[in-house]
């Protein structure tokens, strides 16, 4: 069956398809995907304005349509940090239901950490043991411990690489000053986290997932997204911190230039590279290996999980409507 995952980021919104059955992985079928910072159409309350509703209707009707060409029979739609911290955001997705029909889920930061660590584990399997799992969004960085299914711990802390880059590396580049206070701001507030999921034991394995963390592997040398999801992939602690000085001292527009780095990323890639640096050095671990599942994949996983333990799912309407579902639901 052809499943579809709209994602309602802070930097991007995304539609991923693709076909799953129970007992496989799944597998990329098409993707559908616009540069869209909601955080950018924040009015001074905090409120996403007519501008920024608009281009997100606009997009989810856009998705809507693509699925539906595409003959996907599930949709899963949600929304993380960009919505859930806007002054307006219950609004928002109201008007954008009433709008579009389709309901975007507001996922919290521990279950963005929860569903996104799922998949990690489905990606590595039993074997790996303890998992350690880092990912950097655009409003928020999730970190989840665990050896089993779901994480034995799992947390969001407000270290987003947008986010950080609007409050404190404003001049471009960045001042020397600016860069020092951050790194003591996020060190601070990491500090509670680490020690709470330091305390469930020492990772066997610890990963990255997001796409700052494939950038800033790119930068230091590994293989090209073109390169496929099964190449190995690695960051050491070492190079990050070597980038993270090269970073400091370039624009934003020098940064565009680098293997690995968007247009729409550059100014933020080096928060994200200060946030990655701090959480290695702070839980003591010289590597990270970058896995290719993340978030949506996780919930695809709990969807077809879900729909198995319902055994519907070889009841899945073969009309070309697309199934709007809770993506939390299950």
């Amino acid at each position: 069956m052809r499943l579809g995952v709209l994602d309602i980021g802070s930097n991007t919104v995304h539609l991923l398809l693709v076909d799953a059955h129970p007992g496989a992985r799944p597998v990329d079928f098409a993707s559908h995907k616009r540069p869209l910072q909601l955080v950018s159409f924040l009015d001074d309350g905090g409120n996403i304005s007519e501008a920024g509703q608009q281009a997100l209707i606009e997009f989810v009707l856009e998705a809507w349509e693509f699925a539906a060409k595409h003959q996907a029979r599930d949709l899963l739609a949600f929304a993380t940090s960009a919505i859930r911290e806007a002054t307006n955001g219950e609004e928002v997705l109201e008007r954008v239901q009433q709008e579009t029909t389709v309901t975007l889920t507001e996922l919290t930061g521990a279950e963005e950490a929860v569903m996104t660590f799922s998949a990690v584990r489905r990606w590595y399997g039993w074997g790996a043991g303890t998992i350690l799992d880092l990912d950097i969004g655009g409003g928020s960085f999730e970190l989840a411990i665990g050896a089993d299914e779901l994480p034995s711990a799992a947390a969001s802390v407000p270290l987003g690489a947008g986010r950080l880059t609007r409050e404190w590396l404003q001049q471009d580049p960045p001042s020397a000053r600016s860069i020092k206070e951050l790194r003591d701001y996020i060190r601070a507030t990491l500090a509670e986290t680490v020690d709470e999921l330091s305390a469930v034991g020492k990772p066997t394995v610890v990963t990255g997932t997001s796409k700052t963390f494939r950038s800033l592997a790119r930068l230091s040398g590994a293989a090209p997204s073109g390169a496929g999801p099964f190449v190995r992939r690695e960051l050491q602690l070492s190079d990050l911190s070597l980038w993270a000085q090269r970073l400091a001292a370039m624009t934003a527009e020098d940064r565009a230039h680098l293997p690995g780095v968007s247009q729409v990323r550059a100014p933020q890639v080096l928060a994200g590279a200060l946030v990655a640096e701090a959480a290695l050095e702070m839980f003591g671990e010289p590597t990270l290996q970058i896995c290719p599942w993340a978030l949506r994949e996780g919930l695809i996983l709990r969807r077809l999980d879900h729909l198995v333990a319902k055994g519907s799912v070889e009841r899945i309407d073969d009309g070309s409507a697309v199934t709007r579902t809770d993506p939390m639901a299950g």
